[in-house]
């Protein structure tokens, strides 16, 4: 599991690399919000530690930049910064904890902890492929972060495939999931909800294959 650690001063970011890795993670140091972003971007995190008064471009504006993205890494703020409208600002920048200097390296190694947990509960509950975001938990879907209506049949067809990503699921299989056992199903059915998922969410989202059926493609 690797973490990304967002500090400029020396001392506490090797020390704070040290801790994260002899707790077991992978710990990757930025040292400029610039460097902080590009990190973001090119690597998958579970969590970021943020200093806020990082150089060239301040922990505040890389919290935004990376939130404008809608990047969903579990952010920790850990600054000198204690005033309450800082703590205000920095959680309605996006970040999910803030942790004032100097800091208990236990307490803070507990929040890093609840943060992956909390982050791994969510994401057991969302599936996500080519922009699109289902959450079986909220029933809701996104596409590219904005929210995208259903009926609750092309939500169920949507579930079915996208847990199944990868592989073709037969319309005789989708009948079976969608109408659990109900009578007077209507032959079109999922053709009709397709050719809505499609509409709504974009036509390579699903694919169909003759004697096959339907599929959500992996990205490659």
């Amino acid at each position: 599991m690797r973490l990304l650690i967002a500090e400029d001063d020396p001392m506490l970011g090797a020390g704070l690399k040290r801790a994260l890795e002899r707790a077991g993670y992978a710990a990757d140091w930025a040292k400029t919000g610039e460097e902080a972003v590009a990190a973001v971007a090119a690597e998958s995190y579970a969590l970021m530690l943020l200093d806020l008064g990082l150089p060239e471009m301040s922990g505040l504006q890389a919290l935004r930049a990376i939130r404008g993205r809608r990047e969903t890494l579990p952010i920790i703020i850990i600054t000198a910064q204690d005033r309450a409208e800082q703590k205000v600002e920095g959680l309605d920048a996006g970040a999910d904890d803030y942790v004032v200097k100097p800091f208990d390296l236990d307490e803070l190694m507990a929040r890093i902890r609840a943060r992956i947990r909390s982050r791994d509960r969510r994401s057991s509950d969302q599936l996500e492929a080519h922009g699109v975001v289902l959450d079986l938990a909220a029933r809701t879907v996104a596409k590219d972060g904005r929210a995208i209506s259903l009926t609750a049949k092309e939500f169920r067809v949507l579930a079915v495939l996208m847990r199944r990503m990868g592989q073709f699921v037969s319309k005789a299989e989708l009948e079976a999931a969608i109408y659990d056992g109900e009578t007077g199903i209507e032959s079109n059915t999922i053709e009709t909800a397709v050719y809505a998922l499609r509409r709504k969410l974009g036509a390579e989202l699903i694919l169909t294959a003759r004697g096959l059926g339907y599929t959500v493609p992996r990205l490659r």
